[in-house]
């Protein structure tokens, strides 16, 4: 019977036998935009700079201990410092990137990270190590910027989380590199093997510095500079199909404020505000859309690095030393460890990103950092009120970093990257970008700069508990505040704020629009074929 409607319905009343309605085939999924993967791959690599550096410093400050003769204070300071360094660059990168373009701020971020590496490694003394590190925080403080928002900028919406996540994997990859470095470096004597460490990531830069001038330049500043030509061409190599090339420069010109009807390769842009502008937008006159999206960039930020990721990963040999293993291969071969961690699971969590988007993967892993900060916490905690060795303790100790780094990984490592590049309007992405990313340094700086005096004052386990107590005020944070924004556009993120707590409410009032705009649209589209029959 199934078979004969079938038959019947592929008749109209003319008894001509017609095709089916195309508009019931199941539509299909646009293949990974390749030229688009390799431009984001090429800027995100930026990021391996301050992986390398987070995860070599966590061995290097070992030997420099005893090298230099130094206090655990500078120690904390030395280690912590280059994120608080790092806010200058990020502040100056909103700035540079609109002026030079966001291409050309990834190379001079390399340039940079590569004097600072080289200073480092030179470095004869405390005081010249510390200028190292204030000048690798300049070029660091530069690539966390601007690799993101070049990575959003360059992909198209079907999977701009995947690309947008690319630092966050590089930085991780680059954590890697720094803990293999330290173990390989360690058999060196003591005066060379830490600045051997160091040192040595002034090489990436030059190859990262001469792979970017391979890229485009991102095809919203060439908006934002008038250069609609080029443009265009980009967004041709990086969209899925010319219809959405020509829907996101439609977008694009519309939030420049260049008028559609504009079809010159080079236009004439209306004058947008300077600097000072930009900045009153967002944080003394604010609509209720940029006070939302500002809210939670920076929060998202906040809570990133205020539940104890740099702790972990920076002192990861001072936390096996608590839990019971004292010999230096056997800390710095378990740091390895952390590092292939965390690097295995945001290959992971870039897969899912566009799958079954950023909401349900940063709740999951929020969640799963909580229980393994209590883990962790109850561990040492066991550990510390021991008097002999305590085996399953510092076992349930090293799950509770690897189950740590590993759900971190999964969801509020990379998202933080990608949900904060996405939800900003054009005219304010660079800056507010850019302020979210020194919220994020500067709050990096203080848990990096205080968690050896923590754990002194309330214990490496009642830190970690502490840092659980955080997390789960993140969890509420994102439970409430951050809408779903995976497949929107970026010019389409701000109908989804505004509404702050209310956002569910907007979210299904778009979906409902949506759906009754296609139903239209397929109405439309099927009356016309008949109508033509």
């Amino acid at each position: 019977m199934a078979d004969q409607k079938a038959s019947n319905n592929s008749f109209l009343v003319s008894g001509q036998p017609q095709k089916p309605i195309p508009a019931f085939d199941a539509p299909k999924k646009p293949k990974k935009n390749r030229y688009a993967m390799g431009c984001a791959l090429l800027a995100s690599m930026t990021s391996i700079l301050l992986g390398y550096d987070i995860g070599v410093m966590s061995g290097a400050i070992i030997y420099i201990r005893r090298d230099l003769k130094v206090s655990e204070v500078q120690i904390e300071i030395l280690t912590g410092i280059l994120n608080v360094y790092s806010l200058l660059g990020s502040a100056a990168a909103g700035k540079t990137s609109d002026v030079i373009g966001r291409r050309y701020t990834i190379v001079l971020a390399s340039a940079i990270f590569f004097a600072g590496a080289l200073l480092m490694g030179f470095a004869t003394n405390y005081a010249l190590l510390m200028v190292g590190r204030f000048v690798a925080g300049i070029g660091v403080g530069y690539a966390l910027m601007i690799a993101p928002v070049y990575a959003a900028e360059v992909s198209p919406a079907s999977s701009r989380g995947f690309l947008t996540s690319f630092p966050e994997v590089f930085i991780n990859a680059g954590i890697l590199l720094g803990y293999v470095s330290n173990y390989g470096f360690s058999k060196l004597p003591l005066h060379l093997g830490w600045r051997f460490m160091l040192g040595i990531g002034a090489i990436p830069s030059i190859f990262l510095a001469l792979g970017v001038l391979a890229m485009p330049e991102s095809p919203r500043w060439l908006v934002m500079q008038g250069r609609l030509g080029d443009a265009k061409r980009v967004l041709d190599k990086t969209s899925d199909s010319l219809e959405e090339s020509q829907l996101r420069l439609a977008d694009i010109k519309e939030a420049a404020g260049i008028p559609q009807d504009s079809k010159d390769d080079v236009v004439v842009v209306p004058k947008r505000p300077k600097g000072n502008g930009v900045w009153r937008e967002l944080l003394i006159h604010p609509t209720p859309q940029i006070r939302h999206i500002l809210i939670a960039a920076v929060g998202i930020h906040f809570f990133q690095q205020s539940s104890g990721i740099d702790a972990v990963v920076l002192y990861s040999p001072e936390i096996f030393e608590k839990a019971g293993i004292t010999d230096d291969n056997i800390k710095l071969l378990a740091t390895v460890a952390v590092g292939f961690t965390k690097t295995v699971f945001i290959l992971v969590a870039t897969f899912w990103l566009d799958k079954i988007g950023r909401r349900p993967l940063l709740l999951t892993s929020v969640g799963g950092m909580i229980v393994s900060l209590l883990v962790l916490g109850f561990g040492l905690t066991v550990v510390d009120h021991s008097h002999h060795k305590v085996t399953w303790a510092i076992a349930l100790c090293i799950f509770g970093v690897l189950s740590y780094v590993a759900t971190f990984s999964i969801g509020m490592g990379p998202i933080t990257w990608v949900y904060s590049s996405e939800i900003f309007p054009l005219s304010l992405r660079a800056q507010g970008c850019s302020m979210a990313v020194g919220v994020n340094r500067l709050t990096s700086g203080a848990i990096s700069m205080t968690f050896l005096s923590l754990s002194r004052a309330i214990t490496t386990g009642g830190a970690f508990f502490l840092f659980s107590g955080i997390a789960s005020v993140a969890f509420m944070f994102f439970y409430t505040l951050l809408p779903e924004t995976q497949g929107k556009t970026l010019e389409e993120m701000g109908t989804l704020f505004g509404t702050f707590f209310k956002w569910r409410a907007t979210s299904r009032e778009l979906k409902k629009n949506k759906i009754e705009g296609s139903n239209g649209n397929s109405s439309h589209v099927q009356m016309g074929n008949n109508g033509q029959s």
